[in-house]
Parts: C-alpha cells; sequence; structure tokens
C-alpha cells in the first residue's frame, strides 16, 4: 500500500504520549552531556573532528547505497599522481567528499546564521556539486513529483510518496519557523525535525544524507555539543529497514511518539558509542605521544603526531611539505614513525610518485 505525505499532521507536539517520553529524556541527554564532557577535554580538537567527521560521512553515505570505506576516502585526499580506481567508486568516494564538505559549508554559514532554509539549500548545492546528482537541481527544491519505491515504479506502486511539488516552499518555511520555537524538550523538537524534513522530501536527491547531518548540527546550534560533530549513520545504517519503517510509520499512522522514542534510543545508544570512539582515540594519542617522546628525540615530534591524527593516511611528499615541521626534520621523524610501526608505508614510491603512508591503529578505530 502507498503511504501519502500527512499533511497537516505537522507540528504533532498536541498529539504527542509525553507519558511514554519522558522517562526516555534524561538517559538520553545525560549520555549527550557525558559525550560533550569528552569533547571539551580534548587539548586539540581536531584530534577527534577529522576521524569522526569522515566516519559519519562515509556511513551516512552508505545508507544510500554509496560505497566506499573510510581508508579510500582518505587516501583519495592525497593528490600524489597515481591512477585513480574505477570511475564508479571514484563517483562513490567523490560523494563522501562532498557530504564531508556540505558539512563544512554548514558550519561555517551557522557562524553567522541560525538554522534556516538558506543553510540548508546552500549546503545541499556542495553536496550534490559534481557528482551524479549534479543534473538534480542543486540548492533548489524539486518543482516535479516524487516519490520513493521500487527502480522505475509508478507513483500508485512507491512505497512512499513525499508532499506535492508546489506545497514545499510553505511546507520547508512551517518547517523553519518550527526551528525556532520554544519547544518541552530539544531532542524531542530534533526527533520530529528529522522526521519532517525526510517526510517533505524537499530535493530531487541527497534528502536522507541532508537530514541526517541536520542532527550534529542542531545539537550543536542548541550549545547540547561544543562541536558539530555527532555519529548517528552508525546506528540508521546497522537496521536501516526499522529506520526507514520509523519515518513512514508517521505518516501512515501519525506514529510520532513511536519515531521519537526510536530517535531518543538512537541519540542515546549513538552518544554511547561516540563517546566510547573518543575515548579510545584520546586513549591511542596518548600512547602513541609516550612512545615518540622515549624514543625520538626532536622537537617536533607532538606537531607530527598531531599532523597524522588529522590524516591518518597521507603521501610523503605532502607531510614533508608541512609548514610547522622542517624538510630534514619531517624527514627523519617519518622515519621513526615507521621504524616504531606507527605508520605503515601503505604503497610504495615509485618514480616521482611519493609514498603513502597509513596510521593502521587510527584507522582501526575509526572504521570499527
Amino acid at each position: 500500500m502507498t503511504v501519502y505525505y500527512h499533511n497537516g499532521e505537522f507540528p504533532p507536539d498536541s498529539r504527542l504520549e509525553w507519558s511514554n517520553l519522558i522517562p526516555l529524556l534524561g538517559p538520553t541527554a545525560a549520555e549527550i552531556a557525558r559525550y560533550d564532557g569528552i569533547l571539551g577535554a580534548i587539548p586539540n580538537p581536531f584530534l577527534l573532528l577529522t576521524p569522526l567527521k569522515i566516519q559519519e560521512a562515509v556511513l551516512s553515505s552508505r545508507i544510500e547505497g554509496i560505497q566506499a570505506t573510510v581508508l579510500e576516502v582518505l587516501e583519495s585526499g592525497n593528490d600524489d599522481g597515481r591512477a585513480p580506481t574505477s570511475s564508479e567508486r571514484q563517483l562513490d568516494i567523490q560523494e563522501v567528499w562532498n557530504y564531508i564538505n556540505a558539512m563544512h559549508k554548514a558550519e561555517e554559514l551557522l557562524k553567522k546564521y541560525p538554522l534556516s532554509q538558506r543553510v540548508i539549500k546552500e549546503s545541499h548545492s556542495v553536496l550534490l556539486q559534481g557528482i551524479r546528482g549534479h543534473g538534480k537541481s542543486p540548492g533548489q527544491y524539486r518543482r516535479v513529483p516524487n516519490w520513493i519505491g521500487p527502480p522505475n515504479c509508478k507513483m500508485d506502486e512507491a512505497k512512499f510518496v513525499p508532499i506535492e511539488a508546489q506545497k514545499i516552499d510553505d511546507a520547508m518555511s512551517k518547517w523553519e519557523k518550527y526551528i525556532h520555537q520554544e519547544h518541552p524538550d530539544r531532542l524531542v523538537q530534533l526527533a520530529i525535525l528529522h522526521a519532517e524534513f525526510e517526510s517533505l522530501y524537499p530535493f530531487l536527491d541527497g534528502n536522507g544524507r541532508l537530514g541526517r547531518m541536520l542532527i550534529p548540527l542542531f545539537l550543536w546550534q542548541q550549545g547540547l555539543i561544543q562541536k558539530p560533530v555527532f555519529n548517528i549513520s552508525s546506528y540508521f545504517e546497522a537496521d536501516r529497514d526499522t529506520y526507514y519503517d520509523g519515518l513512514l510509520l508517521v505518516s501512515k499512522d501519525g506514529n510520532w511518539t513511536g519515531w521519537i522514542k526510536y530517535f531518543m534510543e538512537a541519540l542515546r545508544k549513538q552518544a554511547e558509542y561516540n563517546y566510547q570512539k573518543a575515548h579510545d582515540i584520546l586513549g591511542l594519542y596518548e600512547k602513541t605521544r609516550e612512545e615518540v617522546a622515549q624514543n625520538v628525540r626532536s622537537q617536533y615530534t607532538t606537531p607530527a603526531l598531531d599532523w597524522i591524527f588529522n590524516c591518518p593516511v597521507f603521501s610523503a611528499s605532502s607531510f614533508k611539505n608541512n609548514q610547522d615541521i622542517p624538510r630534514a626534520s619531517a624527514n627523519r621523524v617519518l622515519s621513526a614513525f615507521e621504524d616504531l610501526g606507527i605508520l605503515v608505508k601503505h604503497k610504495q614510491a615509485r618514480g616521482s610518485v611519493p609514498a603513502v603512508y597509513v596510521f593502521p591503529k587510527l584507522i582501526e578505530i575509526i572504521e570499527s
């Protein structure tokens, strides 16, 4: 049976079963605050931000069928003259980079503007730039009908039909207004905003990724986390059917309370997961710093260590061109880190093409 968008049912605040939600709110907020505490304790925020952002970009894209690994994405960031992978794989990798760049764009905009349609549209333009969706009106709401279902299905065979194209502008204005309303609970508000955005399906492509991108951005703008870094997609990706069915039931049965309960569970478990991930990365940093302090005699070990945490796959030339470390010292530190097994040569140098190094222990934590 085809499910159609829930016209007239947003916002649902007066119909929520708060007695079923209240027991979930405290534990969820507490786990997010615990995770935020470790974010605030980081001496160098880039130690966490780069690894966790890339992991979220990979997993959010994977939900949409985009296949690329963390290692492939990081390796592709090195312009070292090597032959590219297959064109299809390269497009997948580019889509992940577009996600990362769209998040950067949104972060910069949110330093000047509130979360709004402007931020959404400009981020969407970056998300679809130069890839398979580039002909699908980047940064513009769709002006034609759209539906979700098996490939090449007709509208009456679809699983879900979002709002009519001519109603999108008004619906998105209502959605934007809801962002800035006072609300009894900001996490419940976020659950509603995410579900409504996905139900409206305002763009021809990229709605799922953009909707998930909104989650850390909203948490950050509301002051619930200090940095817009919150992996949520691993929970959704682990059981896509439950995620999509929860969204579908909002329109089918008006089951907003059921959706919010699921979303609270996702936030709570992912806050626990994110805390552990951050804890593991910081633990690796401290252990590696102690190891290099005991074995490498150079004043540049700390900037070198910070550099490889921020860029755990890199070419030898990019490391040696690092402005914070003199070239001669960079050569010595690179050799010392390789001798200690901190770095592993992923690809050998070939002619004028430099070697590529990997920081395997950090990659293992990111991908675990």
